[in-house]
């Protein structure tokens, strides 16, 4: 009943079908949730089908097997029971005194001892893969509630955006057919932030080429707001029928530099890093460190890297999308290769900085008075299903620069002091330039070592400054 009182208040029947949609995924997860959970240890029954398939197996011609599984059954199963305790223990090598136990009183001791650990052996493997089956379909489940709630979130979010206002599109119409362009349609819309984002479709009349560029500035002129292409954006329109989008120009830019090495200065880093635009004005950061190095550890820290430029492209949270990968790493494998995740997020409206780790290095930030660091206890993705996530917002400044460093750069420095070096590395040069200020890092700690890197070694550096 209150489900339905909640879709009532929508009127977009695009946001009532998406909104049935997300709770059919969240319906299936409960049914998924609903089946074998995990299990810590074995049943009676399964106690007594080992034990059947023991005796069965070393007992079938013993003289003593009537009284053994006979009169002497309950005391034969405990034994077995012992047999199986101590082999979870200790292992194949079970304590002395049981081992004298069981060979006064079995005439097939060393045959029976030696099928009960085979058949624990079995049954133990069998026990782990389903617990690791049944873990891999919880995580699963996670994930599908996640995204049921970001479509829901999503959808929800563009229904409230766009608004109606009469004056201001006859306005923006005007203005383009003064300019010679023809619009069909007009879709205002106005971000969570208070932004204004503008969906045209147009063309051009008498078969004129005009630059987005002056489609912007006409748009700006029209609504009274400094409007720009939005990224990825055609260059020109034509006298055929296009949509373009024009949001509002942000007031911050980012410029970065990044220094890099490979382990004994191998060609071939196992760190891969990821510069990117993302939706809603924001600029993503991604530093992967892989397990290891060269080229196993280039491989896999640059699949993580792509999937997750994939994901924040597409407009997934930076917490839904790093679970999502974690997942996948955790269930796509038997053994363990992990891999870090140091990722900063700029809002270039806002002038904030989001970092989010995962088993990363510290993360240094410069201002023009001192240096803050920030560090993570978290670890790597791709080593346990339920992942921690740490994250941190910082107000940025003009001029600000954002220091992202792998692991290899720090241990390259005397431990207990590596965060105060490198410091005094960031805070005691002048430069102004990403580029610069990266490779001036890495040189230092070079310098300090005196040797070749004994890691893959990476260094980012992201400026912030006001437009």
């Amino acid at each position: 009943m209150e489900r339905v009182k909640e879709r009532t208040v929508f009127e977009n029947p695009y946001v009532v079908q998406v909104d049935r949609f997300a709770d059919s995924l969240k319906h299936l997860s409960e049914n998924f949730l609903r089946l074998e959970n995990c299990k810590g240890r074995f049943t009676q029954d399964e106690v007594e089908e080992m034990f059947e398939r023991v005796s069965t197996k070393v007992c079938a011609n013993c003289e003593k097997r009537n009284w053994c599984l006979g009169e002497n059954r309950v005391h034969t199963c405990q034994m077995f029971y012992e047999i199986l305790c101590a082999v979870e223990e200790y292992g194949a090598e079970l304590n002395i005194e049981l081992k004298r136990r069981l060979q006064k009183k079995c005439f097939n001791a060393p045959r029976f001892l030696r099928a009960a650990m085979s058949v624990f052996g079995d049954a133990k493997q069998k026990l782990l893969w389903n617990n690791k089956i049944i873990q891999n379909r919880e995580g699963c489940v996670k994930q599908l509630v996640s995204f049921a709630d970001m479509i829901q979130h999503t959808v929800r979010e563009l229904d409230a955006g766009i608004f109606a206002d009469e004056h201001l599109e006859r306005r923006i119409r005007n203005g383009f057919k003064k300019e010679g362009i023809k619009i069909i349609n007009c879709i205002l819309m106005m971000t969570r932030q208070g932004r204004y984002e503008v969906h045209l479709t147009l063309k051009t009349v008498k078969q004129q080429c005009v630059q987005m560029k002056d489609v912007a500035y006409v748009l700006s002129r029209s609504i009274g707001k400094h409007m720009i292409p939005e990224k990825g954006e055609r260059l020109a329109i034509t006298d055929e029928y296009c949509t373009v989008v024009c949001v509002e120009r942000p007031r911050y830019q980012t410029l970065q530099g990044v220094a890099k090495i490979g382990k004994g200065c191998e060609k071939i880093s196992g760190d891969t890093f990821l510069l990117t635009d993302l939706p809603e004005g924001k600029v993503g950061v991604v530093l992967s460190d892989g397990m290891g190095s060269g080229e196993t550890a280039f491989q896999e820290s640059a699949m993580v890297v792509e999937m997750l430029e994939e994901l924040l492209n597409a407009g997934f949270p930076t917490d839904a999308a790093i679970q999502m990968m974690n997942t996948a790493l955790v269930i796509g494998r038997e053994e363990v290769r992990f891999s870090t995740i140091d990722m900063c997020v700029f809002d270039l409206y806002g002038g904030t900085c989001e970092l989010i780790k995962a088993g990363a290095s510290t993360t240094f930030i410069r201002y023009d008075d001192r240096v803050e660091r920030i560090s993570s206890t978290s670890l790597p993705i791709g080593v346990l299903q339920n992942l921690e996530i740490e994250k941190v917002k910082k107000e940025l400044r003009d001029g600000t620069f954002v220091v992202m460093m792998t692991d290899g750069v720090m241990d390259a420095l005397p431990i207990g002091e590596q965060e105060a070096l490198m410091s005094t590395f960031i805070r005691g040069t002048n430069i102004h330039n990403a580029k610069e200020l990266a490779h001036h890092i890495l040189g230092q700690v070079l310098e300090w070592t005196g040797e070749l890197p004994q890691d893959d070694m990476t260094v980012i550096v992201i400026g912030v400054w006001k437009l």
